[in-house]
């Protein structure tokens, strides 16, 4: 059964500009740290977010909460992101620069640190003001939603109702415990998604996915393709000294 649109954790319904208990949990709430019930336990990081308990839980609490929506928080270089399919389903996330990593589209959670502000002409987040390529307004759903709040603009017009069964505890039954399903910290493979696919339009030539790397391309790709371009018979001698 759905929940409505501005209905905070729990059910209780929040008023219609106040932030919902969920969505301040989620932007606010710690994660990848390890559970306090189960320290004893081998990957205890907390890294799902229960949306009934506004709260982050680890994949052993999982089964406690058989009955309420878990959303599923991943690590990308130190940062927390969740999926866009995912995310969708419960805010507008248009205008926020979502990326690509490891062929999944992904949304950050909270400001990317920045070593130093920007100076000069650009597109940048309304928020935090990091560059951003256009058509883009916000770096992060938090930002999104730290903009809306300081317009005084009713945040439930940005909020979905979302069917429980979306996020169910089912879908957590095989949640890898060895790591596996975390990103990895590769800068190669993250890239702001394409513009028209993001925005409903007409995909690119490529779809919008990352190039692919060459097959072949491993150690020494160069010293390989030199020896198979050589002549047979032919002698490679030295240069005289």
């Amino acid at each position: 059964m759905g929940r409505g649109a501005y209905g905070g954790g729990n059910g209780v319904a929040a008023p219609a500009a106040a932030m919902p208990g969920w969505l301040g949990g989620l932007v606010e709430e710690t994660f990848f740290v390890g559970c306090g019930a189960h320290e004893s336990r081998k990957k205890n990081e907390k890294n799902i977010f229960c949306l009934d308990c506004c709260t982050s839980i680890c994949p052993h609490c999982a089964a406690a909460h058989p009955s309420h929506p878990l959303l599923q928080v991943r690590r990308y270089v130190y940062n927390d992101v969740v999926r866009l399919d995912d995310l969708e389903k419960l805010i507008d996330c248009s205008y926020v620069q979502p990326y690509t990593i490891n062929s999944a589209k992904v949304v950050f959670l909270k400001p990317r640190p920045q070593s130093r502000p920007f100076k000069g002409s650009g597109n940048i987040c309304l928020t935090c003001d990091r560059i951003l390529q256009e058509p883009f307004h916000f770096c992060s759903l938090s930002c999104k939603v730290d903009h809306v709040l300081l317009r005084g603009d009713d945040l439930s017009s940005i909020l979905f109702r979302f069917s429980e069964s979306d996020f169910a505890f089912p879908h957590f039954e095989n949640l890898r415990m060895d790591g596996s399903d975390l990103l990895e910290d590769d800068d190669d493979l993250i890239a702001p998604e394409d513009v028209t696919q993001h925005r409903g339009g007409s995909a690119s030539s490529n779809g919008g996915a990352p190039k692919k790397k060459k097959s072949g391309a491993g150690f020494f790709p160069q010293i390989v393709l030199s020896l198979s371009n050589r002549r047979k018979g032919a002698p490679h001698r030295s240069p005289l000294s």
